[in-house]
Parts: C-alpha cells; sequence; structure tokens
C-alpha cells in the first residue's frame, strides 16, 4: 500500500474579478499517490471548511480528460508537467513527498478572473456561435460510405474535432491566442464535404470573433500545442489562415 505524502500547495487565492489576488500556502500532510491533482484539490478543501475558511474555488465536471472544464495552471504549465493530460488526469505519484506545487489560474485579458482558479471562458463559446457549425438542413443520417472521404482526411478532421476546449492553449501562449483552439474547429469541418458549403462565412465569423473577444495574435510559439492534452497539431492554424485568405480573396 502506498504512503501517504506531505504537499504543500501555494493557491491563488482571488475573491473576485476585482479584487487583488495573492497566493496562500497550505499543508496537505495526508495526500495519496494514487490521488488525481483535483482530488488533492478536494482534500484541501475538506481541511480549508473544517478550520471555517473558504474553500478553494476550480473548476471540474468529468474528471476523465473528456469534458475540458478542469484547467489551472500547475508549476508554471498549463494542465501541468504530463504531456497530453488534463489536469484531472495528473495524479499525485508523479510528484514526491515533501514537494511544493504552485497553483494558478489561466492568464488571459479574454479569460478574467471570476473566483480564486475560476476563468470565464465564455470567449470560446461565443467563437464557436459565430459559425462553429453545420447549419444546412441535411436531413436524416446517410448511409455508411454514402460520402465518400479519403481516410488521410477523415483521420485529420477527427484529430482535429478532439479539441476539448479547455482553453490551455490560451493560457500557454505569450500572447494569449486562442489560434489553436479556433483552428481546430475551424479545419475539421473545413475537411469535409458537411462543412464546406458554409467554410467560407464560417471561417470569417469565427476569426473576427476570436480577434473582437480581445484574444492575442498566433506568433508560431507552438506552446500550444506542447500543453494541449488532446496533442492538436498547430497544423490546424496553418489551414485556418489558408482558409481565411481564400474566403478574403473570394
Amino acid at each position: 500500500m502506498a504512503e501517504n505524502m506531505n504537499i504543500k500547495l501555494k493557491v491563488w487565492r482571488q475573491a473576485g474579478p476585482h479584487t487583488q489576488g495573492r497566493f496562500e500556502t497550505y499543508s496537505v500532510p495526508d495526500a495519496n499517490p494514487h490521488m488525481s491533482f483535483l482530488e488533492l484539490l478536494d482534500v484541501l478543501n475538506e481541511q480549508l471548511i473544517k478550520s471555517g475558511t473558504d474553500p478553494v474555488e476550480f473548476d471540474h465536471d468529468c474528471r476523465e480528460g473528456i469534458c475540458g472544464s478542469c484547467g489551472v495552471v500547475v508549476d508554471g504549465v498549463a494542465h501541468g508537467p504530463q504531456r497530453r493530460t488534463a489536469c484531472c488526469q495528473l495524479h499525485m505519484r508523479h510528484y514526491q513527498d515533501g514537494d511544493t506545487i504552485v497553483v494558478e489560474p489561466w492568464r488571459a485579458e479574454a479569460f478574467p478572473i471570476i473566483k480564486d482558479l475560476v476563468v470565464d471562458r465564455s470567449a470560446f463559446d461565443r467563437i464557436i456561435a459565430a459559425g462553429g457549425y453545420v447549419s444546412i438542413n441535411a436531413g436524416s443520417a446517410q448511409d455508411a460510405n454514402n460520402l465518400p472521404i479519403a481516410k488521410d482526411k477523415a483521420d485529420l478532421a477527427m484529430d482535429y474535432a478532439a479539441c476539448i476546449g479547455c482553453g490551455a492553449c490560451v493560457a500557454a501562449c505569450p500572447n494569449a491566442s486562442a489560434s489553436l483552439f479556433t483552428a481546430a474547429k475551424i479545419s475539421h469541418l473545413a475537411m469535409l464535404p458537411q462543412g464546406s458549403p458554409e467554410r467560407k462565412k464560417r471561417v470569417t465569423a469565427m476569426v473576427d470573433q476570436m480577434a473582437e473577444e480581445g484574444f492575442g495574435d498566433c506568433s508560431n510559439h507552438a506552446e500550444c500545442e506542447a500543453v494541449c492534452p488532446k496533442g492538436i497539431s498547430i497544423s490546424s492554424i496553418a489551414t485556418m489562415r489558408r482558409e481565411y485568405m481564400k474566403a478574403m480573396l473570394s
């Protein structure tokens, strides 16, 4: 049976969007190596509640690396040090007894802090609402193989569609760009025949909305790809740029 560890946490605490934040240091003496990182925060919150202190607010839902709700910067890395892993699937066995872990929220002007580690990511929703869908009435589902799609295109489209919208790309980018998120949503539809009729309208609307939300421009640092829990390639950004230029020149 694994022995428990004593973990110190330096956690960003901020009461609201217009208040000044600060780091607070806590000790979790009974952290189990089999815990996920979010379970460690649960244990911390149990301690804080028992002591009469407000618990640390953080986003979560499925805790299976699927939904994209979780999202914090762990020791300076969005989602933590384990590649292609959402922080809900980061486990304490990757740490040692006595380690100090620094936890802070996504930092971006377009992601204002609500409280503690929770940020407002509704800017992503507005980018999707601008055109990240197929609105044409296509009727009932087609028979299998009725719309022939080359396997390499279908596979790449599925890779781009794997984006869970967590926002790690924004948090990691020096420019706080949402290009990887937006490009993934644009590219997977642009590569499929179902998305082709609206591709020009879609790319201009989504890129313009991204700029309106206050995200920075992409300058090819590739930090977004490095922290993406789904490993989405920045090749999607090149696809988005080509789609945008074609739409503007047509």
